[in-house]
Protein backbone atom coordinates (compact mmCIF):
# COMPACT_ATOMS: atom_id res chain seq x y z
CA UNK A 1 0.00 0.00 0.00
CA UNK A 2 1.42 3.37 -1.03
CA UNK A 3 0.54 5.86 1.75
CA UNK A 4 1.78 8.81 -0.28
CA UNK A 5 -1.22 8.47 -2.59
CA UNK A 6 -4.85 9.23 -1.82
CA UNK A 7 -6.60 6.04 -0.80
CA UNK A 8 -10.13 5.34 -2.00
CA UNK A 9 -12.79 3.25 -0.41
CA UNK A 10 -16.46 2.93 -1.06
CA UNK A 11 -19.36 2.29 1.22
CA UNK A 12 -21.93 -0.06 -0.24
CA UNK A 13 -25.22 1.62 -1.09
CA UNK A 14 -28.17 0.75 1.06
CA UNK A 15 -29.94 -2.24 -0.41
CA UNK A 16 -33.01 -1.13 -2.31
CA UNK A 17 -36.13 -2.82 -1.03
CA UNK A 18 -39.20 -2.84 -3.24
CA UNK A 19 -42.31 -0.95 -2.20
CA UNK A 20 -44.16 -4.26 -2.13
CA UNK A 21 -41.60 -5.77 0.25
CA UNK A 22 -41.76 -2.72 2.52
CA UNK A 23 -45.56 -2.97 2.64
CA UNK A 24 -45.28 -6.66 3.48
CA UNK A 25 -42.81 -6.01 6.29
CA UNK A 26 -44.88 -3.14 7.71
CA UNK A 27 -48.05 -5.25 7.50
CA UNK A 28 -46.36 -8.07 9.42
CA UNK A 29 -45.00 -5.72 12.10
CA UNK A 30 -48.41 -4.12 12.62
CA UNK A 31 -50.08 -7.53 12.82
CA UNK A 32 -47.52 -8.78 15.35
CA UNK A 33 -48.25 -5.77 17.56
CA UNK A 34 -52.00 -6.45 17.38
CA UNK A 35 -52.98 -3.52 15.16
CA UNK A 36 -55.33 -3.63 12.19
CA UNK A 37 -52.71 -3.18 9.46
CA UNK A 38 -55.14 -1.95 6.80
CA UNK A 39 -56.53 0.79 9.05
CA UNK A 40 -53.07 1.85 10.21
CA UNK A 41 -51.56 1.99 6.70
CA UNK A 42 -54.57 3.90 5.36
CA UNK A 43 -54.29 6.33 8.28
CA UNK A 44 -50.64 6.89 7.46
CA UNK A 45 -51.27 7.38 3.74
CA UNK A 46 -54.15 9.79 4.30
CA UNK A 47 -52.51 11.90 7.01
CA UNK A 48 -48.78 11.50 6.49
CA UNK A 49 -48.48 10.98 10.25
CA UNK A 50 -45.84 8.27 10.82
CA UNK A 51 -47.19 7.48 14.29
CA UNK A 52 -49.85 5.36 12.61
CA UNK A 53 -47.05 2.87 11.96
CA UNK A 54 -45.37 0.98 14.78
CA UNK A 55 -41.64 1.27 15.24
CA UNK A 56 -41.59 -2.52 15.87
CA UNK A 57 -39.10 -4.15 13.50
CA UNK A 58 -38.24 -0.66 12.11
CA UNK A 59 -41.58 -0.57 10.26
CA UNK A 60 -41.95 3.19 10.71
CA UNK A 61 -38.55 4.01 9.29
CA UNK A 62 -39.10 1.56 6.43
CA UNK A 63 -42.42 3.02 5.33
CA UNK A 64 -41.04 6.55 5.51
CA UNK A 65 -38.45 5.63 2.85
CA UNK A 66 -41.27 5.48 0.31
CA UNK A 67 -43.41 8.39 -0.84
CA UNK A 68 -47.07 7.93 0.06
CA UNK A 69 -48.17 8.20 -3.58
CA UNK A 70 -45.78 5.34 -4.40
CA UNK A 71 -47.51 3.21 -1.74
CA UNK A 72 -50.91 3.91 -3.29
CA UNK A 73 -49.57 3.20 -6.77
CA UNK A 74 -48.07 -0.15 -5.70
CA UNK A 75 -51.28 -1.21 -3.99
CA UNK A 76 -53.40 -0.21 -6.99
CA UNK A 77 -51.09 -2.09 -9.36
CA UNK A 78 -51.35 -5.19 -7.16
CA UNK A 79 -55.13 -4.91 -7.02
CA UNK A 80 -55.40 -4.56 -10.79
CA UNK A 81 -53.10 -7.55 -11.34
CA UNK A 82 -55.15 -9.63 -8.91
CA UNK A 83 -58.36 -8.71 -10.76
CA UNK A 84 -56.76 -9.54 -14.10
CA UNK A 85 -57.68 -6.23 -15.70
Amino acid sequence: MDLSQTQFFSVPNEVDVSVEKILEMVYQALTEKGYNPVNQIVGYIMSGDPTYITSHKSARSLIMKVERDELVEAMLRSYIREKGW
